[in-house]
């Protein structure tokens, strides 16, 4: 008896649809290992601690990638990032968001310009919090004029996991790229991963420098910097990297 040959299955999807699965799955894979690497970078840079703080991107289609909640970032691997849609549904991903998620799409859903925010428990721009009365981190020296977008505004304490810290983040960042969660940390934001990465990177060497100088000071005072000269500088880093025109001269005039 002769056996009839088995046609071969097929899924159902064209080979359009597969293709568009298979470039989507390399760029969850991509996104993620870059998102690794930064957290790795903020290890490096002592603004996290073991398994503190969270990164979460908004992917070309959409969708939001997010760490997930009590790993460390040396040993995270793609497969550990979880892919959501912007209401918090679970695409992809078998591990527990971070517990910062619903901050987190707060500010993806009501800044359509946010690409990329990473949450910090840095502790030098935290100390800073600490500081009575101050409701802002006023640039002192230039890297953070560069990298935040100009002065950082010190929120309301908000509790960990709560949806108050994109609430507060939103509304008092404004076209900047930092805030100061006060008692608690940092949330940065910006058009990609290494913006944001920058401006907590740097914030915390302006923190830093801050700190210092206030402790080597009898009251306490350290030399501020005009709004003007403050201005000026995040108007010359908009010419910082490859593929930008020139500084204009008259854009680096000192100003007194």
């Amino acid at each position: 008896m002769t056996e009839t040959a088995k046609a071969p299955v097929r899924c159902g999807l064209s080979g359009t649809a597969l293709k568009y699965i298979a470039c989507i799955t390399m760029l969850i894979d991509h996104i993620g290992a870059s998102c690794i690497e930064a957290g790795i970078l903020l290890d490096r840079y002592e603004l996290v601690s073991l398994t503190c703080g969270n990164l979460s991107v908004r992917m070309p289609t959409g969708e939001i990638l997010v760490t997930p909640s009590g790993m460390m970032y040396e040993k995270m691997v793609e497969d550990d990032m979880i892919v959501m849609d912007i209401d918090g549904n679970v695409i992809e991903g078998t591990r527990k968001p971070s517990s910062d998620t619903p901050a987190i799409l707060h500010i993806f859903r009501e800044r359509p310009d946010i690409n990329a925010v990473i949450h910090t428990h840095q502790p030098y721009a935290t100390a800073v919090s600490l500081i009575p009365g101050l409701t802002e981190f006023r640039v002192c020296i230039t890297a953070l004029a560069n990298a935040a977008g100009g002065n950082v505004p010190i929120t309301p304490y908000s509790a960990a996991g709560s949806i108050d810290m994109g609430i507060d983040t939103l509304k008092y960042v404004g076209n900047g790229h930092a805030v100061i969660l006060s008692q608690h940390g940092v949330m940065t934001v910006g058009k990609d991963l290494n913006q944001a990465l920058y401006a907590a990177v740097y914030l915390e060497e302006a923190a830093k420098c801050y700190l210092a100088a206030r402790a080597a000071c009898v009251n306490g005072e350290i030399k501020q910097m005009s709004n003007a000269q403050i201005q000026q500088l995040v108007d010359v880093f908009q010419y910082y990297g490859q593929g930008t025109a020139k500084i204009p001269e008259d854009l680096v005039k000192r100003i007194d």
